[in-house]
């Protein structure tokens, strides 16, 4: 027992090393990770502001997409503020706590935001298949209820992965060569042998995940088959644009999520491996909100009408 126990290390703190070393492209770094989270943080910010002062917005869709840009902000603040920080300071360490904290918020937004797109997804499902029916399926009281199980089945998921990576011991170097603590890049420092627990919860994450991805494509069977039917060609563009922005979130965050895992494994440093966990981490943030407002003219028109504007010009 001894013997098992001697390559065993008390990690107080972990090493980020994601970025270059050198000064400048640090420099180079924080300032582009400023400026997208700066975007980021306004495009949802205002999203949250015109959703609740205007009434024009009071609809399930958009209570939805407050929360939305809310997970957002929330996520893409975990993360880049730190590594900006960590860049101007010319330092790489986080502490074994604040390390843990960001594997539990990361996977609970994540989480959230996964469960919301799916409640998302049901809603335009009601709304173009059942719209006799619409407002008493997605009355008021079933939409707050969808949006606390999303939030608390986030916390959930955030919950087990965090302690299912902080169960392990830590044998090799506290280096993870992310800019942020990623449960892979994390996993890749535990002792041989004990990884077992974590790689279990996420077998059963990607099988949950999975059915939920089914679901959604199920909803969307409906709502395109719907469309079909309707008789005019302007009414199925402008039924089905109403779904557009939703398809290109999933499939954006999906995407960003599954090619940032699969080479985040690595236990070396590699340009490849940061520009994967940029996309994950900032692209989803940042681009919901462009998404959402350019692709909804009433959306356009109310930006227009709160920046003091006449109107957007259409892109």
């Amino acid at each position: 027992m001894p013997e098992k126990l001697t390559n065993v290390t008390l990690v107080t703190q972990f090493l980020l090393l994601g970025l270059p070393d050198n000064e400048v492209l640090q420099r180079l770094y924080a300032t582009f990770f400023l400026l997208i989270y700066l975007e980021a943080l306004m495009g949802n910010l205002l999203i949250i502001t015109i959703t609740t002062i205007d009434q024009h917005f009071q609809s399930p869709m958009y209570f939805f997409l407050k929360n939305l840009s809310l997970i957002d902000i929330c996520y893409i603040s975990v993360t880049v503020p730190k590594s900006i920080m960590n860049s101007l300071n010319n330092s790489h360490s986080i502490s074994f706590v604040g390390c843990a904290s960001q594997v539990f918020l990361v996977v609970f937004f994540a989480g959230t935001e996964f469960a919301l797109l799916l409640v998302m997804s049901y809603d335009r499902y009601a709304a173009i298949c059942c719209p006799l029916h619409y407002e008493a399926i997605m009355s008021r009281g079933t939409c707050v209820q969808m949006v606390t199980a999303s939030w608390f089945s986030g916390c959930v998921y955030g919950s087990i992965h965090a302690a299912g990576t902080f169960s392990v011991h830590f044998c090799g170097p506290n280096m993870v060569h992310q800019f942020f603590c990623d449960i892979p890049a994390l996993l890749t420092l535990a002792c041989s042998g004990e990884q077992s627990l974590e790689y279990m919860f996420i077998i059963v994450s990607c099988c949950f995940a999975f059915v939920c991805f089914i679901l959604m494509v199920a909803s969307y069977v409906y709502i395109i088959s719907t469309v079909l039917r309707i008789p005019s060609s302007q009414g199925r563009f402008k039924t089905f644009s109403t779904c557009m922005p939703h398809l290109t979130v999933v499939a954006l965050f999906l995407f960003s999520g599954c090619i940032a895992y699969l080479g985040s494994t690595s236990k070396s440093p590699s340009s490849l491996n940061l520009f994967m966990s940029v996309l994950y981490s900032l692209l989803p943030p940042s681009l919901n909100p462009v998404i959402y407002s350019l692709r909804n003219r009433d959306m356009k028109v109310a930006l227009g009408k709160f920046l003091g504007e006449k109107m957007i010009p259409n892109i």
